[in-house]
């Protein structure tokens, strides 16, 4: 066999991703009872063994940091540390996904549902008792059968990420190979929880009253599902006008919603579909699938608007540049344009314009808007603290659903199930990537504002501008590096918290 070289790894890893992500979208958006993963390992296995890790292990030890070449090695070998680690729990993967697409939850009385609504009836349920039924019999059939998979599934990454020997444990190797300062930004989570803590204790009274009428003692995460539904808000967000306003909305901006054909909108119900929105790029940027499950009113909104940024960014990234910076990078900037679209929904002039909110209800809507992302926020800042301690080994697999449930419920009050310890965590930081870009967004924004003005939004400027200087950009870039190119500015929390201050009032 001929020696693996750079361009065999970069064509036939695309290929690999490529296969990957269509089956990951065929089984998620219910048109496949379950992925079959294990064979498109074992048929792209040239490209995800020794050799291959051992050919970009070299590529980085042998480039200068700060150069091009450095930034290409460090992204092609965090690629393969990642999916040399899901070939190792593809099995589990497998499980997973035909586990979820087949359970049900059943209830005392009787009623079934299937697993992958649970969280929509959750949302909608207005009756607590039906709500935080439904959640513990959900709760139960998790703490069963799912939440053993997704430990073992945990433990299994993590021996191996491990395994690898790039650093030393797995947050130092996430570190060296995502270019994220893990600690740091835990530090400054901590710091963001007490900052608003003040803050988050003068609202959330308010919103439960409103919307709940329990003690706030009492509430759980059920029960915030469903305040963060704010179903009071419906009237104004009807389901039959929501591609079509933010199709609008993006045509007037200058750029076409569907990136020339290369983006499908999948939004239409469908069993066994996810209950969570999610964009498939299959191949980039040729096919980008954007999947939406609705829940209805106002969140299906700002769903449509996330997964749009996702999928503009993916169609309309440069055609021309290696797989790894059309592929890899840092999350934080695709997220972070997925933001930045669903953040509209936090605009006076964006929901005047593309929703029926009338303007007496526009400062009551705000103020919840304001509520939710400071939720969202603190919820995400424990979700990091947590998972470092998850993934840093220093805590038993045992003690880990009490730390969970102290550490979520502590930064946002409601009470969280120890069943979930496993089953809310997001592969690899995920969390890191979702806290920078919520930063990011705040950069971004403001340059728009100051660039195209506070209505860049349909300013036919500002979507070619954003097509060539982010979007084509992939993800070569690290978050910080662009808030750094368009802004002049670091990343920080300090935005956010102003912002957010702001929709209070």
């Amino acid at each position: 066999m001929a020696p693996l070289t750079l361009d065999t790894l970069r064509a036939t890893g695309q290929k690999f991703m490529e296969a990957v992500s269509r089956e990951y979208y065929l089984a998620h958006a219910g048109l496949k009872p379950t992925a079959e993963l294990q064979p498109i390992y074992d048929r792209y296995a040239a490209v995800l063994g020794r050799d291959a890790l051992e050919l970009t292990l070299e590529l980085f030890r042998s480039t200068q940091p700060g150069t091009e070449e450095r930034r290409s090695a460090r992204l092609l070998l965090e690629w393969q540390a990642e999916s040399q680690a899901a070939r190792a729990v593809a099995a589990l993967d497998e499980r997973e996904i035909a586990w979820e697409a087949s359970a049900m939850v059943r209830q005392p009385d009787g009623r079934v549902v299937p697993y992958q609504r649970t969280a929509i009836e959750i949302a909608n349920a207005v009756d607590r008792r039906e709500r935080l039924a439904l959640d513990a019999a959900r709760a139960d059939l998790v703490e069963r059968e799912l939440a053993p998979l997704r430990r073992e599934k945990l433990q299994r990454e993590r021996d191996f990420v491990e395994g690898l020997e790039i650093a030393d444990g797995y947050v130092a190797t996430f570190e060296a190979l995502s270019g994220i300062d893990l600690r740091g930004l835990a530090a400054d989570c901590a710091q963001f929880l007490r900052d608003t803590q003040a803050m988050w204790d003068e609202v959330l009274p308010e919103f439960v009253k409103r919307s709940l009428g329990v003690p706030v003692s009492e509430v759980t995460r059920a029960d915030a599902l469903t305040l963060l539904r704010a179903r009071e808000f419906d009237q104004f967000f009807p389901a039959g006008t929501l591609e079509a306003s933010v199709r609008r909305q993006v045509t007037e901006m200058g750029v076409d919603p569907t990136a020339g054909g290369r983006i499908v909108f999948d939004t239409a119900e469908r069993e066994g579909k996810r209950s969570r929105a999610f964009c498939a790029p299959v191949r980039v940027p040729e096919e980008v699938y954007l999947v939406l499950r609705p829940h209805g009113g106002q969140s299906d909104y700002t769903t449509l608007l996330h997964e749009l940024g996702h999928a503009l960014h993916f169609g309309l990234t440069r055609a021309d540049y290696p797989f790894e910076f059309r592929w890899m990078g840092d999350n934080s900037v695709t997220e972070s344009y997925a933001m930045l679209f669903d953040h509209r929904m936090e605009d006076r002039g964006w929901l005047g314009r593309y929703t029926e909110l009338d303007k007496p209800s526009l400062p009551r809507f705000l103020r919840a808007s304001g509520f939710e992302e400071l939720q969202f926020l603190r919820r995400y800042c424990a979700k990091l603290t947590y998972e470092v301690q998850l993934y840093g080994g220093e805590v038993a697999w045992a003690q880990l659903p009490d730390l969970y449930v102290e550490t979520l419920s502590g930064a946002t009050t409601f009470r969280y199930q120890r069943s979930d310890a496993f089953v809310d965590v997001d592969p690899r930081f995920y969390a890191a990537r979702y806290l920078r870009a919520w930063q990011l967004q705040a950069v971004l924004n403001e340059a728009l504002t100051g660039r195209f003005d506070e209505d860049w939004y349909r300013n036919p400027r500002a979507g070619p501008w954003m097509a060539e200087q982010l979007f084509g950009e992939g993800q070569r870039e690290l978050a910080g590096e662009l808030a750094e190119r368009v802004a002049g500015r670091p990343l920080s929390f300090a935005p956010l918290v102003r912002s957010i201050e702001r929709l209070l009032g």
